[in-house]
């Protein structure tokens, strides 16, 4: 059959744990960089690149970001577009008032500022837990969004909440037109998610698992708490500073505080919601949901534009398809697109066989 593994003998260590041990797997992830790379020019418009492709990867980056966090560490967080703001105004910041920095340079910078504001975040999460802990996120939601919008210095000295980035120039080159952006994006986000990916995967990541299922378990095993916690909080946050980085320069062109709001916070949970709980695959397929949907929808509302009552029932039906899947998937199942993804190659290593 098609996913069968029969004749793939894996001898060494190294090769058992492989990120993708299955030569099916191999294929299918050269098939998916062969087309990202090579087909985007020739298949998708300069509407597509900028409308769907950047925003996906770049929402993708987020939600994977917080997966880190809530999936795999089981910390609930309310206030991950925070981190993205720290991360977009600092790169900001760098990129102005040190021009000579590449710009690679400012957005690791800028997740790297966010990675500690994350870390101080953190350090209640010893003595709290659970909802409490994802009320002090949310209060830090709310602080990071009235110090942006009250200290002018943060904005380079504008009173306007919303300023223009630099120019997008690397090693001499300005990057203008959206295929360009999109390269720019893809090449960060699959620098950054096989780095998460490897690290979920050796000895931070099994840590970070044991605190999720059972923290006391895992502190008797000989794994600390805090600082299992304050190290998930600051990938989380670098992550996430990186995303809003690329989400201010790139996709925005300006850097604006409305743009990491609450609303943006409750986008990121519902993309791992929906995309599944401690899965990489899982934020990428939850982001693509999130972001095609309102597209679908807006097409839906076109076509009924002329019918009354219609069109403001199909205009609202955004937030309504939200609600319903985040309580069809928390009910049905839990683990989201990613785990229904799992149970599809299950079936497939069995077919035709009965189960």
């Amino acid at each position: 059959m098609f996913y069968r593994e029969a004749g793939q003998f894996k001898t060494t260590y190294a090769g058992d744990m492989a990120i993708f041990p299955i030569a099916q797997d191999r294929w299918g992830m050269i098939l998916i960089f062969v087309v990202a790379i090579f087909g985007v020019p020739f298949l998708a418009s300069e509407y597509v690149i900028n409308a769907f492709l950047i925003p996906v990867l770049i929402w993708s980056l987020a939600a994977l970001g917080l997966n880190i966090l809530v999936g795999y560490c089981g910390q609930l967080s309310l206030g991950h577009a925070a981190f993205m703001g720290v991360g977009a105004y600092a790169a900001y910041n760098f990129a102005v008032r040190l021009p000579e920095l590449n710009l690679l340079v400012c957005f690791g910078l800028g997740g790297l500022v966010a990675a500690a504001v994350g870390v101080v975040v953190g350090l209640p999460s010893l003595r709290i837990k659970g909802f409490y802990i994802a009320v002090a996120t949310l209060a830090v939601q709310f602080l990071i969004e009235w110090l942006f919008s009250s200290f002018s210095w943060f904005s380079g000295g504008s009173s306007m909440m919303a300023v223009d980035t630099p120019r997008l120039v690397m090693f001499g080159y300005q990057i203008k037109t959206p295929l360009e952006h999109y390269y720019l994006t893809l090449g960060v986000v699959v620098v950054v998610t096989f780095g998460v990916k490897n690290l979920v995967r050796s000895k931070v990541g099994r840590a970070w698992m044991a605190v999720r299922d059972m923290d006391v378990a895992a502190e008797v095993i000989g794994i600390r708490p805090l600082q299992t916690k304050l190290l998930a909080f600051g990938v989380s946050a670098f992550v996430g500073g990186v995303a809003g980085s690329l989400y201010a320069f790139v996709y925005l062109k300006s850097v604006d505080v409305t743009s990491f709001d609450l609303f943006q916070s409750f986008l990121v949970l519902f993309m791992i919601i929906i995309g599944g709980l401690g899965s990489v695959l899982g934020s990428f397929l939850g982001a693509a949901f999130i972001v095609t949907m309102p597209i679908i929808i807006n097409l839906l509302a076109s076509e009924f534009h002329s019918t009354a009552g219609v069109a403001d029932l199909v205009a609202n039906a955004e937030h309504m398809v939200f609600g319903g899947l985040i309580v069809f998937f928390l009910i049905v199942e839990p683990f989201g697109f990613a785990r229904l993804w799992t149970t599809a190659k299950e079936k497939l290593r069995l077919w035709p066989f009965p189960h």
